[in-house]
């Protein structure tokens, strides 16, 4: 990661000022903004994360769900901010692995990472935790930045070239620990390749067994259909919440039609739909989300009417905020599976107890209703990037 570029970011957003960083150097820290650190919980500056209540409802994973042919835990597990938090916290590794550990014993057989997250050190978090139970789960990677796959060091923009792609996964390999990677995504798309190119490395690697299905991530709807035109696909991930709804309009529906499964990251708003974040909070230096235009100081004050909501349905169903968040996307479809992730034993516990919540389907119209009579307001970190890019990203997007 360039920390130059990123400090001078970091200088600028706390000064109050617009960034001097060129639109290339903005790219450059995608890999943090985008791969690295959204989807994650931290402690925010001036308002610590409140402790998680006890799970009440059983901390264990209630039923399985459909990835096209590949069964997982209805809710799975984030392996993203266990190497660092928002680049100011490095958590204590050993507690990382208990975490996971814990993690399967209560039911979790889906577990998320990527050599982006890192990069590299989270792919290893994951091996050395599930190597004792490895043919009992099911575990992903991604691969798609421009990534040194001997160095980790990123380089600038997007690399899905089919001989970076089978050296990355080689790498993954190897840090994960295994021989096959249960579920490998495509990042994100690099507009300078083909899909069908990416698609057909990608079966390289099916063909020798190091890859068993594929996914991508953040795609647009012609590039989802080409795609599984090529090599059908399992899964798409792509950031889905109730902060963050896009995915309704167009992926979810063809999602449906292909019989391809969907995979949620930050599905509780990057802590937002915990209710640990307020419209007093402000953010830390270094934390990511004080550079999102949805978490700014003015926006807040509008957008917490959906935390309030989320806090009331807490109250009726008697659960956590963070369980009501998980439990409304599995039951928007049967093929959706979350993925949170956390570095706190508690908040693992209470993230798998949200299987157990259920909503009836009038509940379920009701809460809905509700939910779209709330706009929020401001940009998500990701489209910022995209519109200060000079790099052109994929006309359909």
């Amino acid at each position: 990661m360039p920390d130059e570029r990123l400090q001078n970011m970091r200088n600028s957003h706390d000064n109050g000022t617009k960034s001097n960083l060129g639109r290339r150097s903005f790219l450059g820290v995608a890999g943090l903004g985008v791969a690295g650190a959204l989807g994650t919980t931290t402690i925010t500056g001036g308002l610590a994360a409140p402790a998680a209540a006890e799970p009440s409802t059983p901390a264990h994973v209630n039923g399985r769900r459909k990835l096209g042919s590949l069964e997982v835990s209805s809710v799975g597990f984030g392996v993203q901010n266990m190497s660092r938090s928002y680049e100011t916290l490095v958590p204590y590794r050993p507690e990382m692995i208990s975490i996971i550990r814990a993690a399967h014993d209560h039911g979790v057989t889906f577990f998320d990472t990527a050599e982006a997250y890192g990069p590299f050190e989270c792919e290893r978090i994951l091996g050395e935790s599930i190597e004792p139970f490895r043919n009992k789960v099911v575990i992903t990677s991604k691969f798609g930045w421009n990534i040194d796959p001997e160095t980790g060091q990123f380089q600038m923009g997007l690399n899905s070239k089919p001989e970076h792609i089978k050296r990355a996964v080689e790498g993954s390999l190897k840090r994960l620990r295994t021989d096959r990677i249960d579920l490998l995504y495509q990042h994100r798309v690099d507009p300078q390749v083909p899909i069908e190119d990416v698609a057909g490395a990608v079966k390289d690697l099916m063909s020798q067994g190091k890859v068993l299905h594929w996914g991508l991530s953040e795609m647009g709807p012609n590039t989802l259909r080409r795609a599984h035109t090529a090599v059908p696909l399992a899964a798409v991930q792509n950031e889905y919440s109730m902060l963050w709804r896009k995915p309704e309009e167009a992926i979810i529906p063809l999602c449906q039609e292909l019989g391809i499964g969907f995979v949620c990251w930050s599905p509780l708003g990057v802590q937002f739909l915990t209710g640990a974040i307020d419209e007093n909070t402000r953010f830390a230096p270094g934390d990511i989300r004080g550079m999102e235009a949805r978490f700014s100081a003015e926006n807040l004050k509008h957008n917490v009417e959906l935390v309030k909501l989320v806090k009331q349905w807490a109250e009726r169903k008697q659960a956590a905020p963070a369980q009501i968040a998980l439990a409304w996307l599995m039951a928007q479809r049967p093929s959706i599976v979350p993925i949170p992730g956390t570095t706190q034993m508690a908040h693992m516990l209470q993230n798998v107890g949200a299987s157990s919540v259920a909503f009836s389907p009038d509940e379920i119209k009701e809460l809905n209703a509700s939910l779209s009579g709330i706009q929020i307001q401001g940009k998500r970190l990701p489209d910022m990037i995209l519109s200060l890019s000079d790099v052109e990203a994929p006309s359909e997007r």
